[in-house]
């Protein structure tokens, strides 16, 4: 008998429809809870954790903690390569606010959060200036530079008990956006730039339309 990977096992967790479901629910990127995952399986929240400790246990997801919370993800993008067969509009759970503005841009706690932070954040690790391994994340030489340049006091991000850069899993979107204090740093200049205002009682990071295109052109260039 030749010898190799095992995917007999992989198969059967695949075939079967209820993890078939929630592997095709996490294709299409953000994170979900056991709750939303079993919505998308067909079965009870009772049943799905021994379904998700054994993708888990394959290798195929993994969790992340926030705050109180517990999410799972694909465990690298290999899976969705690999494993499962690409496929558009997979989505059925919506997760998050349903108002747009709180969906697009909104304070957590003291840095920015929804779409916007999230594409933010995406391009921050596309350009170098953030440098990621799993949920572990520092500034890069490269990005000191950058954000220096930028106004932000890069020297005192690491003073105090905080990270200086922390990867924060967004409510709605359900992919990383930046916390720590670099990201309470930008939200302050983006707020000092007059670019948008904070409106505290409904979390809303209200941006004016000139003000949204010079934080993309920051953040692209």
């Amino acid at each position: 008998m030749k010898s190799g990977p095992d995917i007999s096992r992989i198969a059967a967790l695949i075939g079967n429809p209820a993890n078939a479901n929630m592997l095709m629910a996490l294709m299409a990127g953000p994170a979900l809870t056991a709750t939303e995952l079993a919505q998308e399986a067909g079965v009870t929240p009772s049943t799905v954790s021994g379904h998700l400790a054994k993708l888990e246990k394959a290798g195929l997801v993994e969790t992340a903690r926030q705050g109180r919370h517990r999410y799972f993800r694909l465990a690298d993008a290999d899976v969705a390569r690999g494993a499962i067969p690409d496929r558009a509009g997979l989505m059925r759970v919506r997760t998050g606010p349903r108002d747009p503005e709180l969906r697009r841009a909104r304070s957590c706690y003291d840095h920015l959060a929804g779409h916007l932070a999230v594409t933010m954040f995406d391009r921050f690790i596309d350009r170098r200036l953030l440098a990621r391994n799993g949920d572990d994340l520092r500034l890069t030489a490269e990005g000191r530079r950058f954000f220096a340049g930028s106004g932000v006091d890069v020297g005192a991000l690491a003073k105090g008990r905080r990270a200086p850069c922390r990867c924060c899993l967004d409510w709605s979107e359900r992919k990383f956006h930046l916390g720590g204090t670099l990201g309470a740093a930008i939200l302050d200049k983006i707020v000092e730039k007059g670019w948008a205002v904070r409106e505290a009682k409904t979390r809303i990071v209200r941006f004016s339309p000139g003000g949204e295109r010079k934080l993309q052109a920051w953040f692209s260039r």
